[in-house]
């Protein structure tokens, strides 16, 4: 076992498999800042089966929040959106046995190596510009694509209305990348901006 500074996940089990471990309480804070879709879409860009551990029971999740049907919706968002696997724990006891048990099956069985991948290389400029659409909030590779082929390049989705967006991504989807793309830059020391 090797202890690193990770880029992307908190476990790297093999070349294909990374693990992003949640509390209950991590889970519910991840899913209202929007981190948890930024993590599972960049498990999903470097490694062929992400995986996030939930840790904990639904009913703390009931006592954290009052909203424990969003969270499952969005784990459930997270999974479809970018085929990231979701696995359950009652303990951090039960979760180092997940970590050994994916281990021994990647490097044992599988003889697969550990590899902490870096920045993506592109070889084609299509990748690129996917890679690029896919940085926006709430948007994963199939969405990605989708704006892509509807508009063309890049700079057109950025002129795009949130009408023309919202035909392709959904109304809160369009608003938020309107927003991102047409707000002026300020640097905010309220946490909000």
């Amino acid at each position: 076992m090797v202890f690193q500074q990770l880029g992307v996940g908190d476990y790297v089990v093999s070349d294909r498999v990374a693990v992003e471990r949640k509390t209950i309480e991590d889970l519910a804070k991840s899913v209202f800042d929007g981190r948890l879709f930024d993590q599972a879409r960049r498990l999903s860009e470097y490694y062929e089966m992400p995986i996030i551990v939930v840790e904990g029971s639904f009913s703390e999740l009931e006592r954290v929040t009052s909203k424990s049907f969003q969270i499952r919706m969005a784990l459930l968002a997270a999974s479809i959106d970018y085929g990231v696997r979701i696995a359950y724990s009652s303990s951090p006891s039960e979760t180092a046995k997940i970590l050994a048990s994916l281990a021994r099956r990647e490097q044992c069985e599988s003889r697969r190596a550990v590899v902490v991948h870096r920045k993506p290389r592109f070889e084609k400029l299509w990748m690129q510009q996917l890679y690029v659409v896919q940085s926006f909030p709430g948007i994963g590779p199939r969405l990605a694509e989708k704006l892509l082929e509807k508009f063309g390049s890049i700079e057109a989705i950025c002129k795009a209305s949130i009408v023309e967006l919202e035909r392709v991504v959904g109304y809160e989807r369009a608003k938020k990348l309107y927003q991102v793309i047409h707000a002026r830059f300020t640097r905010s020391c309220d946490g909000n901006g």
